[in-house]
């Protein structure tokens, strides 16, 4: 893939220098077909733009909808706007909601911790007090067993 920037300069050397393929290929070590593909990238023009899409005309309301409701099913988003006169598929449905729905995963992050930092911790557990639930337990144990083996 060429920047826009040589294809720029690869139609200026051609259309105004008017200097031939295997020219401008020789000089800036590129294949002639590359460079053919460059002098006819924009003559034929952008294309034609996007069609409106039968879900055009609900996008409002199924923005609003997931931003109250972020995790209520395409299929039942399906069922109301066919109420509001949604013609297409439900498939056509699920592409647009899998784009508008909210993201709401969260990030964790690993925790790191010197060794022997959660010592007192265990030393807690171990005399009675702290947390007693079984990730408790078995995070002041693994705590302690990497203090003593220096193991991180």
């Amino acid at each position: 893939m060429i920047s826009p920037e040589e294809i720029a300069e690869i139609r200026r050397l051609f259309f105004a220098e008017h200097w031939k393929i295997g020219t401008i290929a020789a000089q800036l070590k590129l294949h002639p077909e590359t460079v053919r593909k460059a002098v006819n990238a924009e003559s034929f023009g952008r294309g034609k733009p996007p069609r409106a899409a039968l879900t055009d005309a609900h996008l409002d309301f199924l923005r609003i909808t997931l931003a109250q409701y972020p995790r209520l099913r395409a299929t039942r988003l399906y069922e109301m706007i066919k109420e509001r006169g949604y013609t297409g598929s439900v498939v056509q449905l699920r592409r647009v909601v899998a784009k508008l729905r909210p993201n709401t995963r969260e990030a964790f992050f690993r925790l790191s911790t010197l060794p022997g930092e959660h010592y007192g911790k265990c030393l807690v557990i171990l005399r009675g007090g702290g947390d007693l639930t079984f990730e408790g337990i078995f995070s002041a144990v693994v705590d302690f067993l990497c203090y003593i083996t220096g193991f991180k």
